[in-house]
């Protein structure tokens, strides 16, 4: 089993690696493979919509998504994590994440999906529920830790100092284990839902 986790802070070595870190520690004492994407200050554009994607099977801009496309298909887990600007996620996150999701057309049902936010002091909710819709519109089951799963640290290395925030990383690493290894049995045994052919209600007559 193995686990892709997207380090979304322009601080390779800031507070958000800190918390990921938290976790990848638990997911290898486990025997769970690991690929960490961190994206930096590399400039990733946003999607424009053309529609590209569903003639290649990848995004027109090659860059950093087409990269992370194929470990992303190769999961079984996606963490991603991201620090707090203005009570959102990084807009460099989100543009990967947009063409990451929207340019990749396997099947992402039953993959487990996971946010981690990591903020001075406000924001951490609005960017938590902002980054579990790309799993929600995906089929992707949400895991969940013993408080929502954020950090907290402004300064370097500050995030150390939270306590509670390092242990509720850790117990979603353990969940987010448990939640793999369940539904590959499930899969094993049921096979993954049935589902319909999709219906697009368009609301303007």
């Amino acid at each position: 089993m193995n686990v892709l986790m997207i380090n979304g802070s322009p601080r390779v070595n800031g507070n958000t690696a800190l918390a990921l870190q938290e976790m990848k520690n638990v997911f290898e004492q486990e025997g769970i493979e690991v690929h960490m994407v961190t994206i930096g200050t590399q400039a990733v554009r946003g999607c424009i919509a053309c529609g590209t994607c569903f003639e290649k099977g990848s995004c027109v801009f090659d860059d950093l998504v087409n990269q992370c496309a194929p470990l992303f298909e190769q999961c079984d887990a996606l963490v991603v994590g991201s620090p707090v600007y203005y009570a959102s996620a990084n807009a460099s996150l989100i543009a990967l994440l947009d063409r990451l999701f929207y340019s990749t057309h396997f099947d992402k049902r039953m993959k487990v999906g996971a946010a981690v936010c990591v903020a001075r002091r406000g924001g951490l909710s609005a960017t938590f529920d902002e980054l579990n819709k790309y799993f929600t519109i995906s089929g992707m089951p949400v895991a969940s830790s013993q408080y929502w799963n954020s950090v907290h640290g402004r300064l370097p290395k500050e995030a150390a100092q939270d306590e509670e925030g390092l242990q509720t990383m850790r117990t979603l690493a353990h969940n987010i284990i448990f939640l793999m290894r369940s539904i590959a049995l499930g899969k094993k045994a049921y096979g993954l839902p049935k589902q319909e052919a999709k219906i697009a209600t368009n609301f303007i007559r």
